[in-house]
């Protein structure tokens, strides 16, 4: 029996209403939680071109039996889960470091 492969796409709702196209580039789950990097998918070329390619790095939380995609409110813990990701993704996807400004 042949299996397809594609894309893992999510759908994400924002504050707004508007609904936002993914593909899940990775997932991890850490003893903190579940986490996965997500890519923005476009429908329109010229949208895909203006994008600036960053990860977008969301938890999982189950609620209800349901699993929901939300922002990580804690600094420390999104710097470190974006690290486990950019050193897994640096291997597929050529990844530029960002600078941080001199304080």
């Amino acid at each position: 029996m042949a299996e397809e492969y594609g894309n893992d796409l999510v759908s994400v709702i924002d504050d707004e209403g508007n609904e936002h196209q993914f593909e899940v580039l990775d997932a991890i789950e850490t003893d903190e939680g579940r986490y996965v990097a997500l890519l923005p998918v476009y429908s329109e070329a010229e949208a895909a071109l203006e994008d600036d390619g960053e990860l977008v790095i969301l938890e999982v939380v189950n609620d209800q039996g349901d699993d929901l995609l939300v922002p990580i409110e804690d600094d420390e813990m999104f710097e470190n889960i974006a690290g486990i990701f950019e050193e897994r993704l640096a291997e597929y996807y050529e990844i530029n470091e960002v600078e941080k400004p001199l304080s």
